[in-house]
């Protein structure tokens, strides 16, 4: 099948390049679309109280969304700055769209008790469509920034969705400019030429291509995230560099016993190029879990990220061969050391430690990592609102504002109770008992919304507590409960009804295909063990960090009590994905090795002296671009590049270099076990290539 693919895509290299130049393109010039349809309505679950009862008072409630504006830094009371404010409320209320702007100066509450700030809310006509919205919000919120104060800002509401968006963009562009060059220059090192280093860097650019693409493909049916542009990106860019990594470094070994570049080629499609295929099902395979849950957010995040890995595989499998076919000749082979031995000999050194003391290095590594992990036991989740944006986003400075000039809790999000018709009026009662503050509005048709403010932040512990504590008072009353910490509510609900299918969707995938790559039934689930451990070790850390808030100031963030509810299911599916990345990267050269030799020891020796340089640079690559988008300080993506950046780092490391060959040499021979029914299935429908009878090549020894 490979070898047909290659064939296929070096007959006529030239037309598979101007088809990827179009594609690149498409990408660059459509794809790049998707950065005006971004959405921050993360926590949304079709089919929740909290969604039903959102899509009824988008229905009913005359009263649509809202903004807020803060001035501050000066006396409030100014005659002067008085007249301002009071001007662009009469401004502001004239806006198309605009349904309500009360005058901060005679609404209670609205003016700090120290008399250097007050806020300007703006409520927002029900029933907008996208386009009248935005031009509302523009309007309205560049009439409050004329005001002429030392500090005015305006966000929240849909404005705090635009203006994530836009630090969205702009971290993507700066991550890019950062990651490109320091990736260039590591590949130069790695292979010491510059023809050599470009190419994985034009199989990169098609990945990022691909990311616009299918994003904004997905746009035109679904929400898509804003922080779907920083995690596909920085996923499309790593995995096609690893993919084409892997097949440079066969294509310059194969050179070393053929003269003939295209026989080279083909050689590294047979065998490099499996690997590459049952690496990019296996990261979309990690990724179907996502597809498990209703949430819309994690469905599309799973989609789309899944069509990046197929896109990066084709790149490596069609683009990648077409480019070496014109430019490998230029390529040197992989050079031999002086005295004739292989390169590898640092990690046949370490694999043979490790087999050696296999019960010491697991009585090490285990332990640590799951002191590592320990974190994870108290992991908790929120939306998290403007702490999670960097300290100059216009949305941080304004919650800062008011939380220096007002009493805690102003501007919370309520929670809001809709009381559809045919409440009694003692459960309503006993719901406004809660809390003495509540507020009554209402709808048309005979219902009533019932708003209470919650200690603390909208969806802290407080919040979320009494959701659970309205949803035992109300009975069976067609009362319903929604806002932000109701959202967050039924999310994690979701989480923890769906969660168990999701693994096991994943991890009967992941098996599948690895028993079809090695012919092993125990292979996989050491591997998925294995994985399971270098995962957890990574995400405690992210908790340690981002929840706890040890050393958070180091990344330019600070510890918010809970991990954005983005972070641990994308962490999960995206690092498990690329775990399985370097296990196959390193079963492949070892099932190599046993075929050919029959040594169980040596083949795993031989396997890592063989992958583990091009393992631990494709780690090293890895972990530049994720390191790279943890420059924005964007908080959610901030926990999603730590995390993934040390579960790569980990996973490369300490699991495949020690922990892999440990529990190789422990298994024996069993490692590659199966029954015997499985096994002959595998020989009759197994994937696999038909390996090119290739010369023995000397094994690093004497170590």
């Amino acid at each position: 099948m490979l070898t047909a693919l290659a064939r296929t895509a070096t007959r006529r290299p030239l037309t598979v390049m101007l088809l990827w130049g179009l594609f690149l393109l498409l990408g660059f010039g459509l794809g790049t679309g998707v950065f005006a349809r971004l959405s921050d309505n993360v926590p949304e679950v079709p089919g929740t109280e909290s969604e039903s009862a959102a899509r009824y008072l988008e229905e009913l409630d005359p009263a649509g969304s809202s903004i807020t504006g803060v001035v501050a830094g000066t006396p409030v009371a100014d005659a002067g700055l008085r007249a301002e404010v009071e001007q662009a409320v009469a401004d502001v209320r004239k806006v198309a769209g605009v349904a309500a702007v009360p005058d901060p100066y005679a609404t209670p509450g609205m003016i700090s008790e120290d008399g250097r700030a007050l806020i300007v809310p703006v409520t927002l006509e029900g029933g907008l469509d996208d386009d009248a919205e935005e031009r509302t919000l523009d309007a309205a919120a560049e009439r409050i920034r004329e005001i002429d104060a030392p500090d005015v800002h305006v966000s929240g509401g849909p404005l705090l969705g635009l203006q994530m968006g836009e630090r969205a963009q702009q971290d993507v562009k700066n991550a890019e400019l950062i990651s490109l060059p320091v990736v260039l220059a590591l590949l130069l090192v790695v292979f010491g030429g510059l023809r050599s280093a470009l190419l994985p860097l034009v199989v990169a650019v098609s990945g990022i291509a691909g990311a616009f693409l299918a994003l904004f493909l997905f746009s035109e049916v679904t929400d898509i995230s804003v922080y779907a542009i920083q995690v596909t990106t920085m996923l499309g860019l790593g995995l096609a560099v690893d993919y084409a990594l892997l097949m440079l470094v066969r294509f310059r070994e194969e050179r070393r016993t053929t003269e003939d570049v295209l026989e080279a080629v083909h050689r590294t499609v047979a065998a490099a190029g499996r690997t590459v295929l049952f690496s990019g099902l296996t990261v979309a395979v990690s990724l179907t879990g996502l597809l498990v849950f209703p949430s819309v957010f994690l469905r599309s995040m799973g989609l789309a990220v899944a069509a990046v890995v197929v896109i990066d595989m084709l790149a490596a499998l069609t683009l990648l061969p077409a480019l070496l076919v014109r430019f490998g000749g230029r390529i040197p082979p992989a050079r031999r050391r002086a005295n004739g031995e292989e390169e590898g000999r640092f990690f046949a050194r370490v694999a043979r430690f490790a087999a050696r003391r296999k019960v010491a290095v697991l009585a090490v590594v285990v332990p640590v990592l799951l002191v590592l992990a320990l974190p994870v036991s108290g992991m908790s989740i929120a939306v998290g609102d403007a702490r999670q944006l960097p300290a100059d986003s216009e949305a941080r400075q304004l919650q800062d504002t008011v939380a220096a000039h007002f009493p805690p809790g102003t501007g919370v999000s309520p929670v809001v109770v809709v009381a559809r018709p045919g409440t009694d009026e003692a459960t309503a009662d006993r719901i406004r008992a809660l809390d003495p503050g509540a507020t009554t509005r209402e709808l048309p048709g005979g219902g009533a919304v019932i708003e209470i403010r919650p200690p603390g932040e909208a969806d802290g512990a407080e919040a979320t507590a009494l959701v659970e504590r309205v949803r035992e008072v109300r009975g069976d009353a067609p009362v319903e409960v929604t806002g932000t910490a109701a959202r967050l509510v039924d999310f994690r609900d979701m989480l923890a009804e769906r969660a168990p299918w999701a693994a096991l969707t994943v991890l009967a995938g992941i098996v599948v295909l690895l028993f079809a790559f090695t012919g092993s039934v125990l292979l996989p689930l050491r591997t998925v063990v294995t994985t399971l451990l270098s995962l957890a070790a990574a995400l405690g850390v992210v908790v340690w960090v981002f929840q706890d808030g040890h050393l958070a100031g180091l990344l330019g963030a600070q510890g918010l009590g809970a991990l954005s509810l983005t972070a641990p299911p994308l962490i999960v599916a995206i690092a498990f994905g690329l775990a399985m990345d370097y296990e196959l990267f390193i079963l492949a050269r070892m099932r190599e090795a046993r075929l050919r030799s029959g040594d169980d020891r040596e083949a795993v020796v031989t396997g890592l002296s063989r992958s583990g340089r091009v393992v631990t640079c494709a780690a090293l690559l890895l972990a530049v671009v994720f390191a790279a988008f943890m420059t924005g300080g964007f908080s959610p993506i901030l926990q999603i590049g730590l995390g993934l950046t040390l579960a790569v780092l980990i996973d490369a490391t300490v699991v495949r270099m020690l922990l892999v060959p440990a529990t190789m040499a422990l298994l024996g021979r069993h490692a590659w076990w199966a029954p015997r029914p499985l096994r002959r299935a595998h020989d009759r429908f197994g994937l696999r290539e038909e390996q090119p009878e290739l010369p023995r090549e000397k094994v690093p020894s004497g170590v």
